[in-house]
């Protein structure tokens, strides 16, 4: 059975190119265009990890984890930032909110498949 990840990112191109990556490497993908559209699909449903960009409209990626780890189902799901921040103390925020991991955009698909490897179990 594929393993569900969801991808939230505001942009849809980010989105497509992630997700094209992430099909390819036999992972289902569910999207989200920001974290208020995100939590409305983290709605019971087995997810084994998220990937979420940091700044997006309407809720941040931060507040987006920091909300979805409060929910009972998702609260040990696994979450990537996948973000154009690279400064210490956003990274630092990411890990306080419960980020796993942190990839900077551009990123190479390779480079993010290693990282979604880590963290799903097999």
């Amino acid at each position: 059975m594929a393993k569900n990840i969801l991808v939230v990112d505001d942009s849809s191109s980010v989105r497509q190119v992630v997700s094209i990556a992430l099909k390819s490497a036999g992972y289902d993908v569910i999207e989200a265009s920001d974290g208020k559209d995100a939590l409305g699909k983290l709605n019971g449903q087995k997810i084994h990890l998220i990937i979420s960009d940091v700044n997006m409209p309407n809720m941040d990626g931060i507040t987006f984890v920091k909300e979805a780890k409060k929910l009972v189902n998702y609260r040990f799901t696994p979450i990537i930032m996948l973000t154009t921040e690279s400064q210490d103390h956003k990274k630092r925020e990411g890990q306080d909110a419960g980020a796993r991991a942190w990839v900077v955009k551009p990123f190479q698909p390779a480079q993010m498949l290693a990282a979604v490897a880590k963290l799903i179990l097999p």
